[in-house]
């Protein structure tokens, strides 16, 4: 007879197997629970990536019905501008016929009537070659010629050829066998034509983003912009490159819309380089360059260039992480220090006037600043314009001649006292501003500078350009230089103003400054 089991042993058995039995139920209750909550986190990115592809097709659907549109405008469009242009044909031929018919009597060019003829007379003509002689001859009226020239290029068969024409023979390099000092520097008129042209071929219904160049033409002027590239070498390099040559070189990109991207380092350097040009934010913008502005700023800012910095800030619209009021004080602070050194170096002739005419420029920049950004309210220009009257009085005073009676101009070796300081004995009456110190303050430029970071390219020896070796202009239009202030002499006025330091913009350096070249 088999043994019985014990029912205390049966009992634990059971109690074991339970327990056994439990667990695998919680194992497969967890289980369960993973399975599902990874199904639906499939499910979940199942239909996000569902939501995702339709929002892509909807905006496929929609940028193709857009790019049909404008297919479908500029389809339409091409009969209107055929049509448009058809009329201009006809009135510029009787335009002409005008002109010759009148001959000599538009010779006139004195008036403002007499020089719109003439323009017309050569633009009605096709004579871009005498239209370049006519302009490049009359730099004094320039605001005038700012006027006219878009009118009279609408009067020429195709503009954009006249004009391409008409720069040729000193860009992308000078052709001229014959050249003097006087007109030397024909950047300005190169500049001002190229922007005279763009109203011109801007597509009247679609705007900038056609342009109404033949592709000829617009193929041309790309060989054009390729041959100055090339020339760059021969011009000492994007560092030695003189800044009217950048200028014509960008506009002529502008104007024609053939910018490249892969380019877009190049412009960078070039935009940096001359950055003092006013034109030079608008010109970055145009050519791609916004995502770039703020390392430009910051390099600008790095250079001590605050007054350049400025205005590409608000050309971009960053003035929120680039404030314009701290950059003009440590400017202002920084122009402060240069004149103080400039003062202190007994070995230089005529610092006085230098000194004065520096905290002067600098004083006309930022309040140019303040009155163009309506910056009133957190910069009160009022100091500064009183220390500016302070130092313009103290200048017209010392250009004043002493006045001593006849009975006392003996010499001091006959007990009397010395004759009066003579008008011109400053034997540094004038400093030009190239390639010695320059004579106005702009947008500190340092001529010595920190390691790493490269000077101006007119502060170094003067390489080969198309334009020639003048120094850059002193005005603060961008076409036009300005005759040099007269000479300062006697005892720098007053008790230096003393600006704090702002934002951490201050570079610590004693600066010698360049121009301002600002409206």
């Amino acid at each position: 007879m088999g043994s019985l089991a014990i029912p205390g042993e049966m009992a634990q058995t059971s109690f074991e197997e339970f327990q056994r039995q439990t667990s695998l139920m919680a194992s497969c209750t967890l289980l369960w629970k993973e399975l599902s909550d990874h199904f639906s986190s499939l499910e979940q990115d199942l239909l996000k990536k569902s939501e995702a592809l339709k929002e892509k097709i909807q905006t496929l659907d929609h940028k193709t019905k857009e790019t049909l549109d404008v297919l479908e405008k500029r389809e339409v469009t091409i009969d209107g501008n055929v049509e448009l242009a058809l009329v201009k044909v006809e009135e510029r031929k009787e335009a002409a016929l005008i002109a010759l018919e009148k001959g000599s009597e538009e010779e006139n060019g004195d008036c403002e009537e007499g020089l719109l003829l003439k323009l017309r007379s050569f633009c009605t003509k096709m004579d871009s070659g005498g239209f370049w002689r006519f302009v490049t001859l009359r730099k004094k009226e320039l605001d005038l010629l700012r006027a006219q020239i878009p009118l009279a290029l609408a009067d020429c068969v195709d503009p954009a050829k006249f004009v391409l024409e008409a720069i040729l023979e000193v860009f992308p390099v000078d052709k001229r066998i014959e050249k003097s000092d006087r007109s030397n520097d024909l950047g300005w008129a190169c500049v001002m034509i190229l922007e005279s042209l763009i109203p011109l071929v801007v597509d009247p219904v679609l705007g900038k983003s056609r342009l109404l160049v033949t592709p000829r033409v617009k193929e041309r002027a790309k060989e054009i912009a390729k041959a100055w590239k090339e020339s760059l070498d021969q011009r000492g390099g994007i560092e030695n490159v003189k800044t009217p040559d950048v200028h014509t070189f960008l506009q002529h990109l502008v104007t024609f819309g053939i910018g490249l991207k892969e380019d877009a380092d190049l412009y960078r350097k070039l935009v940096v380089g001359s950055a003092w040009r006013k034109q030079m934010p608008k010109l970055a913008v145009s050519l791609g360059l916004g995502d770039k502005m703020a390392d430009m700023i910051e390099e600008l800012i790095s250079k001590g260039q605050l007054v350049d910095a400025v205005h590409f800030t608000y050309e971009v619209g960053l003035v929120d992480k680039f404030p314009p009021v701290p950059l003009l004080k440590a400017y202002l602070k920084d122009s402060k220090k240069a004149a103080t050194s400039i003062l202190e170096d007994h070995n230089k002739s005529g610092r006085v006037h230098l000194a004065g005419r520096k905290e002067q420029s600098a004083l006309r920049a930022v309040i140019k600043c303040i009155e163009e950004y309506k910056l009133e309210a957190e910069f009160p220009s009022e100091s500064l314009r009183k220390r500016l009257e302070q130092l313009e009085k103290v200048k017209v005073e010392k250009k004043k001649p002493a006045s001593v009676p006849a009975n006392k101009r003996t010499r001091a070796s006959n007990g009397g006292p010395m004759p009066p300081a003579k008008a011109g004995r400053l034997t540094n009456a004038y400093v030009s501003s190239f390639p010695t110190a320059p004579t106005f303050v702009r947008s500190p430029s340092h001529a010595q500078y920190p390691s790493g970071v490269q000077p101006y390219a007119y502060d170094r020896p003067a390489a080969p350009t198309m334009y020639g070796s003048r120094s850059p202009p002193t005005n603060p239009y961008a076409y036009s230089p300005e005759t040099a202030p007269p000479a300062l002499a006697g005892s720098y006025p007053g008790t230096p103003v003393a600006y704090p330091t702002y934002g951490g913009y201050g570079n610590g350096l004693a600066p010698v400054y360049q121009q301002a070249y600002y409206r």
